[in-house]
């Protein structure tokens, strides 16, 4: 499964690690060390021109990446959600 993230990019549903809401997570210093971090080693992609809402953090083959959303981290876990259960399903959308 896929998820969309935003400016016609996906994510591998099963990659996800986390989805953290920028609002509330920047607040912490530990989670503004780790994305200025990820900065710093090339690993944030931003998947919007607007200001990001989300961040949406992933591990494929040992290698973590910060995708850095427009949409809201509720609205991702609502897409991630609809499409599990489409997927049982046997109706997975697209």
């Amino acid at each position: 499964m896929y998820l969309s993230i935003g400016s016609d990019m996906a994510v591998r549903g099963d990659a996800i690690v986390g989805i953290f809401d920028l609002d509330n997570t920047t607040c912490s210093r530990h989670t503004r060390n780790f994305l200025r971090r990820a900065e710093e080693n090339g690993q944030v992609v931003s998947a919007t021109d607007e200001l990001p809402k989300a961040f949406v953090l992933t591990r494929e083959f040992t290698m973590d990446r910060v995708y850095l959303t427009q949409f809201s981290a509720a609205t991702i876990e609502r897409r991630g959600a609809r499409q599990a259960f489409d997927t049982t399903r046997g109706q997975a959308r697209e």
